[in-house]
């Protein structure tokens, strides 16, 4: 039941990364944890969530030099 537990709790911080695109951060962090959970667990992490990981992380990588002066 945990696997179904953590996959529902991530489909809720994705909905709410849709709604509130101005605290993806924040949700991005909990989107982590949920994904850490499931390794810690032993739990298969589904590949779409795995690419939506990644995904995240460049996308934020890329926002550190959204401000940088040319």
């Amino acid at each position: 039941m945990a696997f179904e537990e953590l996959k529902a709790g991530i489909a809720l911080v994705l909905e709410e990364i849709e709604k509130r695109p101005e605290d993806r951060h924040v949700l991005q962090e909990e989107l982590r944890a949920k994904i850490s959970e499931m390794k810690a667990l032993g739990l298969p992490v589904p590949e779409d969530i795995q690419r939506l990981e990644l995904q995240l992380e460049d996308d934020e990588a890329d926002d550190l030099y959204d401000n940088m002066p040319v």
